[in-house]
């Protein structure tokens, strides 16, 4: 029986943190080895040998650009990324990995504890490689990686926790450094439940700190039109930008911040006020207006018409004008809720969901004298629960010492996430088969687990030998039946018996899986032959791949 700690992880664009479950039930981050509570998600290849993470090397951007990488998460699962220095490649999964470890490393020494097991969240509309990236950069840590958990729904979970007393629909507002998501959930007495979730992976706070980067520079520039431009200097450019990070973050609570710009051996003094940031940024904000209104109008499509609650989370989300442009959309006021702690605690109380069912399954399965695997805790009974959570409270040791009730309790918590991408099959329309498309068997935001079978489709000539059936996943925001706008994720072929007609029935059956994997079988019905596929993310690291890498990459010192 297990009683191992699993802990939260929020591995950000631009900063993360890592939190667990307290002997109280309570979700508490984990300050890092400079007493912050969360750290930058930047590496700084200090030496060939010596890796470094975190402020320092967020500090070291100023004077060792080329060495120091950072914002690798807005190209998770992109096959064509890699980070070039001392001669090597480095993947947006091997740098995350870097983070994880700092993370992980800090957190240990100051619990006394070893940490092995950990949840880490990723935006809700992570396709297939994204999510399978983020997994493998916590296994490249030494990690076991329990859950990859969508961070609005991670949100949620720490909001809902401890407010059960009536339901509610929220809607969570996550605009980070890097990433945006907006999200539609049910929380309901023991269960959260996912309605619509859309998002841009391209679209935070970065964004907002580049306008004010070419503000300042092309002030600079005004004020000394010979000294040329401050972005053609990498240590000039880094110095406005961590310039314009302060600044943006200053503008949340005061109406105008004066600065000065040093490029050339010149300084220029620079006043910012909150309006002109709004104004050099409007565009940005209506982007995630338009999102959120499009989510509006999908959930009502499913029956939810109203939102009692707007959750800010994100760093972003503390500008003023987000509550004012949310309460204008949507007609309610916002509530600023832990935006930079939230997520990293909806994900530690979903550690704590999967170590109290595990531990509870083993109590059941030991008295039935079955196996774990066999015990379906929705199918169980509230006393039966209750009793083995008794049992297995006093018997998790130190690491776990909840009382059984908030065992039973986090145990039988039900989480309803949708899929944030469709996937489908690739078909054609006449006997030449050039006409080419993709038919979607399960649509984006639909509530996962799901199993759809399609039993219209057909063989394309009489006597057809075979059948070659190709896997794809949704790429754009929204599902399209063109080639480009998908992605190949499997493809398989199996033999048909002869003298079938033109038109022969073709079943196919697609299972989602909590975890994202996508299962399919293809079925000719007269004689039972069929296909089997696990869809697996392609461009990211195989797991043999992983395997090799981690041995290498754990003997590198990461402080």
């Amino acid at each position: 029986m297990t009683s191992k700690r699993i802990f939260g992880i929020d591995l950000g664009t631009t900063y993360s943190c890592i939190a667990y479950v307290d002997d109280n039930g309570k979700a508490v981050v984990v300050p890092n080895a400079d007493n912050d509570l969360t750290t930058p998600s930047v590496v700084h290849f200090e030496s060939a040998e010596n890796i470094v993470v975190g402020k320092q090397a967020k500090n070291a951007a100023k004077i060792d650009g080329d060495r120091v990488a950072a914002f690798v998460k807005r190209s998770m699962g992109d096959p064509s990324f890699a980070f070039a220095v001392d001669g090597k490649q480095y993947k947006p999964e091997e740098v995350s990995s870097f983070v994880l470890r700092k993370l992980v490393g800090d957190a240990a020494q100051a619990l006394g504890e070893e940490i092995s097991d950990v949840v880490i969240t990723c935006p809700a509309y992570f396709g297939a490689n994204e999510r399978e990236a983020t997994r493998n950069a916590g296994k490249l840590a030494g990690l076991n990686v329990r859950g990859i958990l969508n961070e609005p729904t991670a949100a949620a979970i720490c909001y809902g926790s401890d407010r059960q007393s009536s339901d509610k629909v929220v809607l969570v507002y996550d605009l980070g450094g890097g990433t945006f998501d907006i999200t539609m959930i049910a929380i309901k007495q023991g269960s959260i439940e996912v309605i619509y979730t859309d998002g841009n992976h391209n679209l935070g706070g970065k964004d907002w700190d580049d306008r004010l980067t070419n503000y300042f520079a092309e002030e600079f520039m005004a004020k000394h039109p010979t000294k040329g431009d401050p972005r053609d200097d990498a240590h000039s450019l880094q110095d406005i930008a961590n310039i314009a990070e302060e600044a943006k973050k200053a503008l949340s609570q005061r109406e105008k911040y004066p600065l000065m710009v040093t490029h050339g051996g010149e300084r220029a003094r620079v006043e910012i006020t909150r309006e002109k940031l709004e104004e050099l940024t409007a565009d940005l904000l209506e982007q995630t207006i338009e999102l959120t209104k499009h989510v509006l109008e999908e959930a009502k499509k499913k029956g939810s018409t109203h939102v009692d609650q707007i959750l800010l989370v994100g760093g972003l989300s503390k500008m003023p004008c987000v509550a004012r442009r949310l309460k204008e959309t949507v007609g309610i006021d916002s509530q600023s809720f832990e935006p930079d702690l939230a997520v990293a605690k909806g994900a530690a109380l979903m550690g704590l969901k999967i170590l109290a069912g595990e531990l509870i399954k083993d109590e059941i399965a030991a008295q039935s004298g079955t196996s774990s695997e066999q015990v379906d805790l929705e199918k169980v009974d509230a006393r039966t629960i209750e009793e083995a959570a008794r049992k297995a409270s006093s018997r998790a040791g130190t690491v776990l010492r909840l009382p059984s009730k908030d065992l039973a309790a986090a145990a039988r918590r039900k989480i309803v996430n949708v899929c944030s991408k469709g996937f489908g099959v690739v078909v054609v329309r006449d006997e030449t088969g050039k006409e080419r498309m993709v038919a979607h068997l399960i649509h984006n935001n639909t509530a996962v687990p799901a199993e759809v079978t399609e039993t219209g489709f057909g063989t394309l000539v009489a006597n057809q030998r075979s059948v070659h059936v190709q896997v794809m996943e949704q790429a754009g925001q929204a599902e399209s039946p063109s080639l480009d706008d998908n992605h190949n994720l499997c493809e398989g072929e199996f033999e048909l018996p002869g003298g079938l007609p033109a038109g022969a029935p073709i079943h196919i059956t697609f299972r989602l899986e909590e975890d994202g994997t996508l299962k399919l079988r293809a079925v000719e019905p007269s004689s039972g032959r069929e296909l089997k596929l696990e869809a697996k993310a392609e461009g990211v690291m195989s797991q043999q791949e992983v395997e090799e890498k981690k041995g290498m990459l754990l003997k590198k010192p990461v402080s």
